[in-house]
């Protein structure tokens, strides 16, 4: 399993590196007031990406605050998911593969 995951790994970089090559054109990105930046359109694909990326995880920053406060009240704060009292360990309702 774990060489079927590093070749589509392989295949998204090598999928990924022709996009880039094929694309290197320069593009004109056009701003407020007359301001204009001159790019390769992959700089700016990839610019676009990233920021995306950086938006989702920073509204994500909240809601992962509030699970963190939940979490540090200890095991009291665990007993309405568990109603019986009941203090065994409880296996994970998900399990995942590590990829």
């Amino acid at each position: 399993m774990r060489i079927l995951v590093w070749a589509f790994r392989a295949f998204l970089f090598f999928a990924l590196f022709a996009f880039a090559l094929n694309n290197s054109h320069e593009v004109v990105v056009r701003w407020f007031f007359g301001h204009e930046w001159h790019s390769p359109l992959v700089i700016v694909v990839l610019l676009a990406f990233g920021m995306g990326c950086a938006l989702g995880v920073l509204a994500m920053v909240p809601a992962w605050w509030h699970h963190r406060r939940i979490a540090s009240r200890g095991p009291a704060a665990g007993s309405a998911a568990n109603p019986g009292g009941n203090d065994e360990a409880q296996p994970p309702s998900v399990i995942h593969d590590g990829i």
